[in-house]
């Protein structure tokens, strides 16, 4: 499920395909757009914008799409059989001379005037990756609702954008606080390393094609491995702190990882903390847990 790193990748991926091509095929596969051609205009470049791609094209024009949980882009080379889905899942199409980005499940996609990028995007915080990060505004947004619970006001891309619920659970664990404690609660040293933390995790996976959490940050509350094994941890198991690794023993303490939804109940939002090493408020015992592990929904 694609976070702000997935994205940046998705992004960098089509812009080295399509970006300074003239496009060849266009199809737009969504009632208000079909009649759309883009087809003579040349592709200028593909920005990612927290979790949304603009494909910014000739002629003032902008492609907005978002992935949510299950679309993405596919690049395919001239005469390569196309893979990513049933044909009938296929929402946008872009093609140059010898590349053709193919949009799959895209629950958002719509052509734009690229002045009007901000009825898009513009409601989005600072961007972990992007050139208007700022980590005293993403600061300021968060505490803006002190009594909110630490991890509902990550996911809020209004605060600061491209978190997800993995990079929510890694966080609060590097923090030592659980994802339910209010904003207001985290201690100061804690509350100003939070936007550093967050883009030192972003930034150190986006060209990663596996994301690891895991060594990436030393603190005097958190440690590079297990207990006892030192900086050089190895296993897919042990790429991340907490996410996905429900019931298995926390990498610092041993402690059985927990997992919970976290929210109102109307998404899904799989949530992962150590009851050992993360200090603050948790559901009550027998809280209803997500279906999988791995669902999340994106903003």
């Amino acid at each position: 499920m694609p976070e702000g790193d997935t994205v940046w990748q998705a992004a960098k991926r089509l812009h080295t395909a399509l970006a300074g091509r003239v496009l060849i095929r266009s199809d737009l596969r969504v009632p208000k757009f079909a009649t759309a051609d883009l087809a003579g205009r040349t592709v200028l470049d593909v920005t990612p914008r927290g979790k949304h791609l603009l494909t910014r094209i000739e002629g003032g024009l902008t492609l907005h799409s978002h992935l949510r949980m299950d679309g993405s882009w596919k690049v395919f080379t001239h005469g390569q059989r196309w893979s990513g889905g049933p044909a009938h899942q296929i929402r946008a199409i872009l093609g140059t001379e010898d590349r053709t980005a193919v949009g799959y499940r895209l629950p958002v996609l719509e052509l734009l005037r690229t002045t009007d990028e901000d009825r898009a995007v513009g409601h989005l915080g600072p961007d972990l990756l992007g050139p208007d990060w700022d980590p005293n505004r993403a600061l300021e947004n968060l505490l803006r609702d002190p009594a909110r619970p630490l991890g509902e006001a990550l996911l809020d891309q209004r605060n600061l954008a491209g978190i997800g619920n993995v990079y929510k659970s890694e966080l609060c664990f590097l923090l030592g606080v659980t994802p339910w404690l209010p904003v207001g609660a985290l201690p100061a040293d804690r509350a100003a390393l939070l936007p550093v933390l967050a883009q030192k995790l972003l930034e150190a996976n986006r060209d990663r094609p596996t994301r690891i959490t895991t060594g990436v940050v030393a603190t005097s509350r958190t440690t590079t491995g297990p207990r006892g094994q030192g900086p050089g941890i190895t296993g897919r198991d042990q790429n991340l702190y907490v996410y996905g690794r429900a019931s298995r023993p926390c990498l610092r303490c041993h402690t059985p990882i927990r997992l919970a939804n976290q929210g109102d109940g109307s998404r899904e939002r799989p949530t992962y903390w150590c009851p050992s090493c993360q200090f603050g408020p948790t559901p009550p015992p027998g809280t209803a847990q997500p279906r999988t592990g791995t669902r999340r929904t994106t903003n």
